[in-house]
């Protein structure tokens, strides 16, 4: 995932590196000034973020004083992308610190069948890791790009709506299939079935009443579904009103084209336009359809795509795509993939590999029209 955050490079002979390996019971607490031959390294177990955070500080000041180092030394903090996402970033960075969230893919590890793997030897490697990135070996690890806090927040309303739209499906499926053991095919879906059913006029397929431990479920169940539709209702009420004006002004202006619908608009511009990009190749690698070669010797194989990346865009742009090629007749990327899929109408496999590296290009395109302005080339924009 070549997302690697921009930073001032230099000499390091001066600066105190630190690296922190998460776990739930303790932290292991990495630091390195390039003096000694090996880092030394400490456990946190402290309770509570707040008190393990302090004691990591206070790891740093001590060992300025313990190696006699100056007290404005650069300090560096690196620490692996995972379920503790940001907020050790923006606490450090709010006291004046360098912090850099590690990709953890992204860190090179030994191809014996058998390693040794310690939290103690991961803090290790990390640390030796970002003094060789700070000296500009840029292979040694990817940073990752840190959202801002409110463009972290406003990706769960788009999260938290396709969870509740998978729960109301979900409560639906189950009660249909719950009739079904009984012979009973009536469509759920309906509106009134809530009130046939608490009348008791949902029957058997003999006309018989329906079990009244199954009633009673089959209520319960109503009550969940009238639950999470209720909650859908205000979120998609708040959708509208709590987004910022710089996401609104991007959800509006991708929503003006044919075939990117209202949903896929916002959650594009949630998900992923929330940055920037210097370049294409930025764009293609961060959503993860980007081609992986393998050329060795004479053995070279097309490995597919890299799949890095955020999964629920990439899985937007594949939706988005298909939509495109229908809603988009006379733009130039639809005519790219007729011509490449000519003739092979009954070979899906061709379409599925074509439809990919359309989706790669539209990213690309919609990127070009927020940022400079440019309309895909023969696209249509919606009328007013």
């Amino acid at each position: 995932m070549r997302t690697d955050q921009s930073s001032a490079t230099g000499s390091d002979e001066f600066l105190l590196a630190v690296s922190i390996e998460l776990a739930a019971a303790k932290w292991k607490v990495a630091l390195h000034d390039g003096q000694r031959e090996k880092p030394a390294v400490h456990t946190v177990t402290n309770p509570g973020a707040a008190g393990r955070l302090q004691a990591v500080l206070g790891l740093i000041d001590s060992h300025k004083a313990k190696w006699s180092l100056p007290s404005s030394m650069r300090v560096a903090v690196s620490y692996e992308a995972g379920q503790d996402a940001f907020w050790i970033y923006r606490a450090l960075q709010a006291r004046g610190i360098e912090c850099y969230v590690i990709d953890a893919a992204s860190i090179p590890v030994e191809r014996h069948r058998r390693r040794a793997k310690t939290d103690r030897l991961d803090a290790i490697k990390l640390v030796t890791n970002l003094r060789g990135w700070l000296r500009g070996e840029r292979d040694r690890m990817h940073v990752v790009r840190v959202p801002s806090l409110q463009d972290e927040a406003s990706r769960q309303l788009m999260r938290d709506r396709g969870q509740l739209q998978k729960e109301m499906l979900q409560h639906r499926d189950r009660m249909r299939k719950l009739l079904a053991t009984l012979g009973c095919w009536d469509e759920v879906d309906h509106k009134s079935f809530v009130g046939r059913l608490a009348r008791n006029e949902v029957t058997c397929y003999d006309g018989t009443p329906l079990p009244a431990e199954l009633r009673e479920r089959l209520l319960r169940e109503c009550n969940r579904l009238a639950l999470v539709e209720q909650q859908f209702a205000v979120l998609d009420k708040a959708r509208h009103e709590n987004l910022p004006a710089a996401a609104h002004k991007r959800i509006d202006d991708l929503s003006r084209l044919k075939g990117v619908g209202p949903v896929g608009a916002v959650r594009l511009a949630l998900e992923l336009f929330w940055r920037t990009f210097r370049n294409r190749r930025e764009v293609g690698a961060c959503v993860g359809l980007v081609p992986q070669p393998y050329d060795s010797g004479e053995s070279r194989v097309d490995q597919g795509i890299s799949k890095q990346g955020n999964r629920r865009v990439r899985a937007l742009l594949i939706e988005l795509a298909w939509s495109w090629l229908r809603y988009q007749p006379e733009s130039v990327l639809t005519h790219w993939f007729h011509q490449r899929v000519q003739g092979t109408q009954l070979n899906r496999r061709v379409r599925r590999i074509a439809i990919v590296a359309v989706a790669r290009r539209l990213v690309i395109a919609l990127w070009r029209y927020l940022k400079d302005g440019v309309i895909p080339e023969g696209a249509l924009l919606k009328s007013s």
